[in-house]
């Protein structure tokens, strides 16, 4: 969920254009967000037996479920400022 969020709002990866390096390539630079950024979730677990995905019946989600969290974000900036970003991370001065 928070990965979601992160992608919709903070990440991005900067490039110098002289050398095509990546200049925020570690987290000193790159912003990830925190706690207080993020806010209380809830996280629900579905009990489910599922056989057929492995003898133990675990199901890996990972990125699966974060797909359309950064879709969900924009739809809601969009909903609060009526100006749809179609880029990420939405940034004020893409709003302006």
């Amino acid at each position: 969920m928070v990965w979601g969020v992160s992608f919709a709002l903070y990440e991005q990866t900067v490039y110098d254009e002289r050398l095509g390096r990546i200049v925020n390539n570690n987290l000193a630079e790159y912003h990830v967000p925190t706690n207080m950024d993020v806010g209380s979730m809830e996280a629900l677990w579905v009990d489910e037996v599922d056989e057929d995905v492995d003898p133990v019946g675990v199901k890996g989600i990972g990125e699966i479920g974060i797909t359309g969290s950064a879709a969900a974000v924009a739809n809601a900036v969009f909903h609060a400022t009526g100006k749809r970003v179609r880029e990420a991370p939405i940034t004020l001065d893409k709003l302006l």
